[in-house]
């Protein structure tokens, strides 16, 4: 019986293949470009700014969105988005209530074959593996397909990048993809995160704010006690008793926003806080739309939030954030707006997972609810002695306890990681 031989273990997880396919620059003729980003709301927002390089860098480009349920609501949102195309790939975790079958997917193949694409972009993060998307567009004849790949894809992608992480580098997800997109030429000196509040959403919160009995000037605070994930999730106690704080040492209304899937963890969040500043909380549960809560955020003094969608769309707004950070995965921090990132190491992290494996949730639970007042006290005064430009030029950090309201410093991301 053959043994192993006696080498020691190699040193990355996988095997080293050519580094890169060569740089190349796709010119003018490439014009009908589609971009597929089949996760998360958050995700797609991670992604505007590789969008906008896109189209910045040629002219007359027309810009298709291939993405899921929760990715197309932010379509009308986004300026450098031309169409989309709504598809809950099989090779992603489904929504709850998806049904579909192989004929959706034929379908999908035939829609891209008559969309008429030059050239495909697949948006992934590093655990995700970008071949089934090649092959659903190499089989919808798009000639160009560019990706992160971590394995050789041979044939189905014509331009790809070695994927380095973990084990040589992390990158924010946003870096991640500006770097995938400049393989190909595409560069911008915007890379702020992009979402455009409409006037009518603007107006239609102020109405809502005004049957609630909240100044349009009021300088409000939000919390938001929600994630999909149960491991990215900050104990609703503990929002009340943050609730209670800001409430009593600010005077300013607290709003207490969530899906209506979340009004019992909303309401939890209340029954929380101290019955004297009750008269000050409103629970928006299941009562704005994504554009209203955009409105919300842009004039929010300050966003208190798990790591989730509204963390995305407050940085693309410019709006001061504290993120309780879980540290399931070092990538999604806020990205160029004034930042608090409060979390506890742990060994366990970047687990990757929606429950704790642990069951102890340390990188969470280790943060007092003190510090999250204060993290969000001292922004919203720095807020208030140097308001929000309305120009996308944005200054930001992404650290451990970030403090981001100047210069960047050090990160969660963009050092060398071990596997």
């Amino acid at each position: 019986m053959n043994a192993p031989l006696p080498l020691a273990p190699p040193s990355l997880a996988h095997a080293r293949v050519s580094d890169t396919s060569q740089p190349v620059c796709w010119g003018d003729d490439v014009k009908r470009i589609l971009c597929v980003r089949l996760d998360n709301l958050g995700d797609v927002l991670m992604t505007t700014p590789a969008l906008h390089a896109l189209r910045e860098s040629a002219e007359d480009r027309h810009i298709t969105l291939l993405a899921s349920r929760s990715g197309v609501a932010l379509a009308p949102f986004l300026d450098d988005v031309d169409d989309v195309i709504e598809y809950d790939a099989p090779w992603v975790a489904p929504a709850s209530s998806v049904t579909r079958d192989l004929l959706d997917d034929h379908r999908m193949q035939d829609r891209l074959r008559r969309g008429g694409f030059d050239a495909a972009v697949i948006f992934t993060v590093y655990s995700q593996s970008p071949l089934p998307a090649a092959m659903l567009c190499y089989l919808a004849g798009i000639p160009r397909r560019l990706a992160h790949c971590r394995e050789n894809p041979y044939a189905l992608l014509t331009d790809w990048l070695r994927e380095p992480e973990p084990q040589q580098r992390m990158r924010h997800e946003v870096q991640r993809q500006l770097d995938l997109v400049r393989h190909v030429g595409a560069q911008t000196s915007d890379t702020g995160m992009r979402f455009r509040v409409p006037p009518a959403a603007r107006e239609a919160l102020a109405t809502k704010l005004r049957t609630l009995g909240i100044s349009r000037h009021a300088e409000c605070i939000v919390l938001h006690p929600g994630a999909t994930a149960a491991s990215r999730r900050y104990p609703p106690e503990r929002f009340g008793e943050v609730a209670t704080r800001l409430a009593r040492e600010t005077g300013a209304p607290v709003l207490v926003t969530g899906g209506a899937s979340e009004r019992a963890l909303v309401e939890t969040v209340m029954r929380a806080a101290a019955p004297d500043v009750h008269a000050r909380l409103y629970d928006l549960s299941g009562a704005l739309t994504l554009a209203e809560l955009a409105a919300l955020l842009e004039r929010a003094s300050v966003l208190v939030s798990n790591n989730s969608g509204p963390v995305h769309v407050a940085s693309a707004l410019g709006t001061p954030v504290v993120d309780l950070y879980a540290l399931t995965n070092p990538q999604h921090t806020p990205w160029q707006t004034p930042q608090r990132v409060l979390y506890r190491d742990v060994e366990c992290r970047w687990c990757y997972r929606s429950a704790c494996p642990q069951g102890h949730h340390a990188c969470l639970l280790g943060v007092p609810a003190d510090e999250v007042v204060h993290a969000a006290l001292e922004l919203r005064h720095a807020s208030a002695r140097a308001p929000r430009r309305d120009v996308p030029e944005r200054t930001g950090s992404r650290t451990g306890r970030t403090d981001s309201t100047s210069a960047p410093s050090l990160s969660l991301t963009d050092q060398p990681t071990l596997p």
